[in-house]
């Protein structure tokens, strides 16, 4: 929630300096670059497959040690070899993620920036591989902490660059290496006080090291088409001047309750339901995946409700100001009520992916990911000479919904293990009922706001009354027709933290 927080802060400074004009869309595209191969080794194909893999031989008492230390230098050494030669491809990459770039100043300057930024690869995706290791042995508040370095270190650079008089963009740029290092050095001393002080050494391919690369290889296939439908959404967006920050300041908003929410309840999942497959405990296995289920729909379906319904002000709250104005501010709502209609759909993927990962089966989402990619491509493309850079939007939304679809009907197979039980789908329904009414407050509210949430420094207070109102009717709602008990939510975050 903090780095959540702390990134809208540092949208907001980085929409008040640079807006969305050439630099900031320059620079979004170039900080872009390392955030997508970092899914794509880390986070998304490698700690995919290192995860579950890790997670039994700590059950198994084997040598957990000597594995991640394995892993660590076999990725370490592709990384550096990877962020070298990406460092001479940088056109051509900056090329395949906004080829509308090119006819004019923006494409140059996302180059050099690209160039600068890229090494943020390394060291984020090593930190990625120290978070799981973290993740799997019960300890979450280090990993969950070290993006806040990040946002920490961007708001302290764009203010005494502001103060100093320097350029924004170039001080942006330069910030992401140093805030790569910083969470790099974060998770490492919290690994190695955990017991598990990882350093480089020779890499060999070791037996688990094939077994983990064969593993891993479907994943990294899956986490380039992932990838690839990013990329088209940031192709259609590149044609059409400002998109690509519309878009961008679009996804932070989203990206709240996704990361909150979504991405905490996979990292708890994964390895659980490792553990619990090792030990042969079905029943355990379902009732976790159930309540991950439950939780997600009941924190994320409101969520989405309120970004289709009150869209304007949040970001007219936020983000209008300084160099950001209201034609800026009406675009990025209406791409926020788009992607506020698949934030449901994103998360019930992070609780739906750890069935298969858990089980050391990517293949299937690989080919998941191909349908949802094909749809990506026809609605974004196919619809972008009709209705513009909304397009990608609309085709983010529902290949997210086509993913969640795959992946359930590919679950069927797994038996007892992945069914559903009668509490979630009593709940299901009434999670929905309370969302719609609170939807219905939440647009009359807005109604009689609407004065403050445009006057000057009032706004901040309305926006926030706003919020409260909505909360207060969902949760007391939610109580009342029995889609949840408030006190399940305070055990929910007692086993977060």
């Amino acid at each position: 929630m903090a780095s959540r927080i702390l990134g809208f802060v540092r949208d907001i400074l980085i929409a008040a300096f640079l807006g969305a004009g050439p630099v900031a869309e320059a620079f979004l595209i170039a900080f872009s670059l390392p955030n997508m191969f970092r899914r794509f080794f880390a986070e998304g194909a490698f700690n995919m497959a290192f995860i579950p893999m890790f997670s039994k031989k700590l059950e198994g008492e084997e040598d957990a040690l000597g594995f991640a230390r394995d892993a660590f230098s076999g990725l370490a050494s592709v990384l550096i070899l990877f962020t070298l030669a990406a460092q001479i491809a940088m056109p051509l990459l900056v090329l395949a993620m906004a080829g509308g770039f090119v006819a004019d100043e923006r494409f140059d300057l996302a180059v050099v920036y690209g160039r600068i930024a890229f090494p943020y690869v390394l060291f984020i995706s090593l930190a990625a591989l120290l978070s799981g290791l973290l993740n799997a042995t019960g300890r979450f508040m280090a990993a969950a902490a070290a993006p806040v370095l990040l946002n920490v270190l961007f708001i302290v650079a764009m203010t005494v660059a502001h103060w100093a008089g320097w350029p924004i963009g170039d001080t942006l740029v330069w910030t992401v290496p140093v805030a790569g290092v910083a969470q790099f050095a974060l998770v490492w001393h919290a690994a190695a006080r955990a017991g598990f002080p990882l350093t480089l050494r020779r890499p060999r391919l070791t037996p688990e090291l094939k077994r983990l690369a064969i593993i891993a290889a479907p994943a990294a296939l899956a986490g380039g088409v992932v990838q690839v439908n990013l990329m088209i959404g940031r192709q259609v967006a590149s044609f059409f001047e400002g998109a690509v920050a519309w878009l961008s300041y679009a996804d932070r908003l989203y990206q709240l309750p996704l990361g909150v929410v979504g991405i905490a309840i996979g990292v708890v999942l994964l390895p659980d339901l490792s553990r619990r497959l090792r030990a042969g405990d079905t029943a355990g296995g379902r009732h976790a995946v159930n309540r991950a289920g439950e939780m997600a729909l009941a924190l994320t379906v409101p969520a989405a409700v309120a970004l289709a319904v009150i869209p304007g002000p949040i970001v007219s709250v936020l983000f209008q100001r300084g160099a950001f104005d209201a034609t800026d501010a009406a675009a990025t709502a209406l791409a926020v009520a788009v992607y506020g209609a698949g934030l449901p759909a994103f998360v019930i993927q992070k609780v739906l992916q750890p069935l298969y990962f858990a089980r050391e089966d990517t293949r299937r989402p690989f080919y998941y990911a191909l349908w949802a990619l094909a749809v990506n491509a026809i609605v974004a493309i196919g619809l972008a000479p009709l209705i513009g850079y909304i397009a990608a939007a609309f085709g983010t939304t529902l290949a997210g919904w086509a993913m969640v679809v795959l992946l359930w009907r590919g679950s069927r197979a797994m038996g007892d293990a992945a069914s559903l039980d009668d509490r979630f789908v009593q709940r299901a329904g009434r999670i929905v009922l309370a969302s719609v009414l609170m939807g219905g407050v939440l647009w009359a509210a807005a109604g009689v706001l609407a004065p403050w949430l445009q006057a000057g420094t009032v706004r901040y207070g309305a926006l926030a009354v706003l919020i409260l109102i909505g909360m207060t009717a969902y949760f007391g709602l939610g109580h009342l027709v029995g889609a949840f008990r408030l006190s399940e939510f305070r055990a929910a975050l007692r086993r977060q933290r």
